[in-house]
């Protein structure tokens, strides 16, 4: 069993950055991959970002490419999420997501370990 647990958000205006950290707990795995995902009220929970456990493959959402940066400190078994250049748009809870294996996938359904979120909110 992995336990996931985020923190990190919080409220920021426009153009601001925010630092949100995963720290993973129980059984880890080096082959597995790590994801953010988040979800605005009355949407859908969308990708963000994803890495492999061993950080040399990223993938990220269209709508964040150039201003989030996923990262991961082994040592630490955390995963990290670097948001900057924030937008309304952005405002959500977030979510710090886990699967075995090696692939990366963007859909939610694919993850098996979940963190409970943490609130982004963006202002203007």
């Amino acid at each position: 069993q992995v336990q996931l647990v985020e923190s990190g958000g919080g409220l920021v205006e426009t153009g601001g950055s925010l630092r949100l950290s995963c720290a993973a707990s129980g059984r880890t795995f080096s082959s597995s991959v790590m994801g953010w995902f988040r979800q605005a009220p009355g949407k859908e929970r969308e990708f963000v970002a994803a890495i492999g456990w061993g950080g040399s493959s990223t993938f990220y959402a269209d709508s964040v490419w150039g201003r989030f940066t996923i990262s991961i400190d082994n040592a630490k078994n955390t995963v990290l999420l670097q948001m900057n250049s924030l937008k309304r748009e952005d405002t959500a809870v977030y979510y710090c997501a886990g699967r075995a294996g090696r692939a990366i996938l963007v859909r939610a359904e694919s993850y098996d370990y979940w963190g409970q979120g943490t609130q982004v909110t963006v202002s203007s």
